[in-house]
């Protein structure tokens, strides 16, 4: 039976944070909010909870889940050949809705999905998500809704769609925007942005001007 609490209840709040943290250690499924949408999440080094994850939302492994972080450091131990051009976006966008696309370290022990050695990396700027993300480490997330479906702006949308496959509900009240993160990969020389969401590339090129658009 999946458990929900109200985040705009201070005692709810710490209840529910210590409940979602408990869930992710044991590779359970929780639902967070976020500066865009609800997301769905699961510890990002448990292999059988991102399969979990996929299979709730019905997604398949050709579509890899990306990961949130509480923190800029994290990314030293999770990405390389990382560009001082990654790092100025990093400075100027976060935390906030710019995902990064970068090769992960070799070395990690993760299964997120047919990702040819790279990972799509944000941190969200929400006090609920960063709480989580600080106390639990780096989560699998993806937005909290059967693929297919709309991407929920509240949590009574994620919970009718994903039911009791989630442990903990976290309810944030409704989301600050509906506009998806902006994706910029980072990989190569030059930065490229995949997609155009809450930051355009005329706002990127003031941070990274070489900034290419893919076609």
């Amino acid at each position: 039976m999946a458990r929900r609490y109200d985040c705009n209840d201070a005692t709810d709040r710490t209840t529910g944070l210590r409940e979602a943290a408990s869930a992710v250690r044991r590779g359970e499924l929780v639902v967070l909010p976020t500066d865009t949408v609800y997301g769905i999440g699961a510890d990002a080094f448990s292999s059988e909870a991102v399969a979990s994850l996929l299979d709730a939302k019905g997604r398949g492994r050709n579509m890899p889940t990306p990961v949130l972080i509480g923190s800029p450091n994290t990314l030293h131990g999770l990405v390389t050949d990382f560009s001082e051009q990654a790092w100025e976006l990093v400075d100027a966008f976060w935390p906030g809705a710019l995902t990064l696309v970068a090769k992960h370290q070799p070395s990690l022990q993760w299964d997120l999905g047919d990702t040819r050695g790279t990972v799509a990396i944000r941190m969200p700027l929400h006090p609920v998500a960063i709480e989580l993300l600080t106390e639990v480490g780096p989560m699998a997330v993806s937005s909290a809704n059967l693929t297919g479906h709309p991407s929920p702006e509240d949590c009574d949308a994620a919970q009718e769609m994903l039911g009791d496959s989630v442990s903990v509900y976290l309810d944030g009240g409704p989301t600050p925007g509906i506009v998806p993160s902006s994706i910029v990969d980072v990989t190569g020389k030059v930065p490229v942005l995949l997609r155009a969401g809450a930051l355009d590339a005329d706002e990127l090129r003031k941070v990274v001007p070489d900034l290419e658009v893919a076609n």
